[in-house]
């Protein structure tokens, strides 16, 4: 089973609506991957968040060989996450979400 330390949030939407997002913290290495092997583990983490009763889009964030924060997001979260630095972003760690 492996553990991916996380930050649920709640962070304004559209229309004054709320949306919640589950930031899963992934270590540099995931940077090297093929982007088909990166969104199909995307896919199974949003799958390992739903099982866990964990509400929201899962975003993976990670940090590249050149330290940039670099993320998968809908549209219309990824004006928030350019804005966030993957500091500010870890701060926010409040769970743990274990798949597997």
């Amino acid at each position: 089973m492996e553990s991916f330390q996380i930050a649920h949030l709640n962070l304004p939407g559209t229309g004054g609506q709320r949306v919640n997002v589950i930031v899963v913290f992934l270590n540099e290495q995931f940077d090297l991957k093929p982007e088909a092997d990166k969104h199909s583990i995307h896919n199974a983490l949003q799958v390992c968040a739903a099982q866990a009763d964990l509400a929201g889009n899962v975003v993976p964030v990670w940090m590249d060989s050149s330290g940039r924060t670099k993320f998968i997001a809908p549209q219309q979260q990824q004006a928030f996450f350019r804005a966030s630095t993957y500091d500010a972003l870890a701060a926010q760690i409040n769970k743990t979400l274990s798949c597997g």
